[in-house]
């Protein structure tokens, strides 16, 4: 049973209950510094920037009348009043919003709590999610590769990173997509050691038994008696489909990440019954886990998802509410069968991805996917030129700047780093590799479906946690294998921590230009390497 647990769930690496301490350690405190960058200054640009001007109102709408609704007619600038302090700027008509409302939802948490005028109130869920996700990272490091300098060194990474750490102090919804997903993953990560260990308890027990019964009659016994014993109800997987369907409530791109990851975890069930022996584990993965994994998955990420709009359901307001009731089906109609209510929700929906599909315009900071680990074109969130006197400038002009500009050593580390890890996964059969290229292929691959869409570097938030986690399994060969000599590891680790220190360092000399913080337009240009950055 030990042989059997160690090629499941592999050696036992030594001294593990002081590294998770220490890993626990390490990990909180990634997570305080992180948490108190982003919570500073949170009010601060102090009035709506770039797609807030949609998000943080139309949450502010759900929480008055439980869906979206228009600015009412003839306010021309419905920002400047709601900057000023007045949320009172929606008329009676429904409006058409083209993403689900679990995102918004979120921001509306925050604006409950300090009220609709208080810019940190709009943001304060992204904060907080921002700040947690800090947290989830290096849990998921530790499942992982069970090494304290490792999970700590992925917190740490995340910590630092201006992308994240921007869309972490903005209303936006990428940010809670990726909050969804990331929680999913690590939740996948449980079912896969809970699973393994299940494995390893059930397999002898089950093979004895195969073993003393005679051949059965029926071919389905037969065949079952090869596939190995079944893992009953896994309810880390079911907690995964919860937490993508809260994922593809809040933007449509979370079903590509239900989809990888749902391949992912049945490729996991399938290394486990092969390695542990089993004459069909071919087929036993099919109907032991795969199936199970659809139902326990699919359906209710499904339901999950529908139960988003409830705000939608419970009034009568929204838009296209009413569509049913005024196009009704034929007498006999196997779409009579459907209530009307989700007749409508399909309408919208509709409406919906035809916009998705057809968004096509000019944008400034719009960008290609194949620039985005590269930071070609980082999307400007807000910028002001005060000149001396104005907001608190003391030279002769002066900048306060907010862009997604991702940490380099995250971004163009994992650039390289891909190929490594690309390596690592289909030549050394490492599955931690796959794991970390997971997050990437589902989260940027699919956009280079839409190359003559409108799209935005910004999205690239929804995969960070992978490309540290790319990053992190590159210094995890500096680092070495558990049983390399002492000095080997000395010089890996030293190699690790300074890593972390220069991407440290590189945060700190860009936070003034992720945090509106004023600057002399000299600092500002020295920040500002590449035209292309501005």
């Amino acid at each position: 049973m030990e042989s059997l647990r160690a090629r499941l769930l592999g050696p036992a690496p030594p001294r593990r209950g002081r590294q998770d301490r220490w890993a626990w350690v390490g990990i909180l405190l990634a997570t305080l510094v992180g948490g108190v960058l982003r919570f500073v200054r949170l009010d601060q640009p102090a009035r709506l920037v770039f797609d807030e001007t949609y998000y943080v109102k139309q949450a502010w709408s759900l929480v008055r009348y439980g869906h979206e609704r228009e600015v009412r007619e003839g306010l021309e600038e419905p920002d400047v009043l709601w900057n000023a302090g007045d949320p009172d700027v929606f008329g009676a008509l429904p409006d058409l919003v083209v993403h689900p409302p679990a995102g918004k939802w979120m921001i509306a948490l925050g604006q409950l709590l300090t009220g609709p005028e208080d810019p940190a109130g709009w943001r304060l869920a992204s904060a907080v999610v921002g700040t947690l996700s800090i947290l989830v990272l290096g849990r998921v490091a530790w499942n992982l590769w069970h090494n304290a300098l490792l999970s700590v060194a992925a917190a740490a990474l995340l910590a630092v990173d201006g992308h994240h750490f921007v869309q972490s102090r903005i209303g936006l919804l990428d940010v809670f997509l990726m909050w969804w997903v990331l929680l999913a993953f690590l939740l996948l990560l449980l079912d896969r050691e809970q699973a393994r260990s299940r494995l390893a308890r059930r397999w002898p027990r089950w093979e004895a038994r195969t073993r003393a019964e005679p051949v059965p009659r029926s071919p389905w016994r037969r065949w079952a008696r090869w596939w190995g014993p079944s893992l009953g109800v896994r309810w880390w997987r079911v907690a995964a489909g919860v937490s993508l369907g809260l994922a593809v409530g809040t933007k449509w791109s979370g079903l590509f990440f239900l989809a990888v990851f749902g391949l992912m975890t049945v490729w996991w069930d399938l290394g486990a019954r092969r390695a542990a022996g089993a004459p069909g584990w071919a087929t036993g993965t099919v109907v032991r886990d795969g199936i199970p994994a659809f139902l326990s998955m699919v359906p209710v990420a499904l339901v999950t998802y529908v139960a988003t709009w409830a705000g939608w359901f419970a009034t009568e307001g929204g838009w296209k509410r009413g569509w049913a009731a005024q196009n009704p089906v034929a007498d006999g109609s196997p779409a009579a069968l459907v209530p009307d209510a989700l007749r409508s929700l399909w309408a919208y929906h509709v409406e919906m991805m035809t916009f998705h599909v057809g968004l096509q315009n000019e944008h400034k900071w719009s960008s290609n996917p194949w620039g985005w680990t590269v930071q070609w074109r980082p999307t400007l969130f807000y910028a002001e030129w005060p000149t001396r006197g104005e907001m608190g400038c003391e030279a002769a002009d002066c900048v306060s700047y907010v862009a997604s500009l991702g940490n380099v050593l995250v971004w163009w580390g994992a650039s390289a780093g891909l190929l490594v890890v690309a390596f690592l996964w289909l030549l050394g059969r490492d599955w931690r590799a796959g794991a970390a290229l997971s997050g990437v292929v589902a989260g940027w691959l699919p956009w280079f479906l839409y190359q003559t869409r409108t799209i935005y570097s910004f999205y690239a938030v929804a995969f960070v946690p992978w490309l540290v986690l790319v990053v992190v399994a590159c210094l995890a060969l500096v680092l070495g294998p558990a049983d390399a000599p002492a000095r080997r590891r000395r010089w890996g680790a030293a190699v690790v921590v300074g890593y972390v220190a220069l991407a440290a360092a590189w945060f700190a000399w860009y936070y003034p230009v992720h945090a509106a913080v004023v600057l002399p337009r000299e600092q500002w240009d020295w920040r500002m390497f590449f035209d292309f950055w501005n």
